[in-house]
């Protein structure tokens, strides 16, 4: 599966963005999607994830209650819809695909997209 992530942009503080994840080549329904970030200096962390069949969610602490993952099998995408972001969101976030259990470990997806930049003015 080939993931394109996109919707990345410069927000100003307390402003929301929602990222897409679009796939190809295989239907986004046989899979666990994640999403991660990664800033400057710092290592890939987990923010979160959508099980394939039940649809359960698992957020990173920090965003509980402000970002939201969901899928549109239909369409074959996925989003996170991030709302009352603050400055420490800022990073590349990347979408992520893998036919295991739903997890937080990004080794244990297989498939990634490109990245897109999020920048959060304060």
């Amino acid at each position: 599966v080939q993931l394109q992530a996109s919707g990345g942009g410069l927000v100003q503080a307390g402003g929301s963005l929602r990222l897409s994840c679009a796939a190809s080549g295989r239907t986004l329904s046989s899979y666990v999607m994640g999403w991660f970030r990664q800033a400057p200096g710092k290592e890939r962390e987990f923010v979160a994830y959508i099980r394939r069949r039940s649809g359960f969610t698992y957020y990173l602490d920090s965003v509980k209650g402000r970002f939201t993952i969901s899928r549109d099998n239909a369409k074959n995408v996925v989003y996170l819809q991030m709302n009352s972001l603050k400055p420490e969101d800022a990073a590349v976030y990347y979408c992520a695909a893998g036919l295991g259990t739903a997890t937080t470990m990004r080794y244990e997806y297989g498939y990634w997209g490109q990245g897109t930049q999020v920048t959060v003015s304060s």
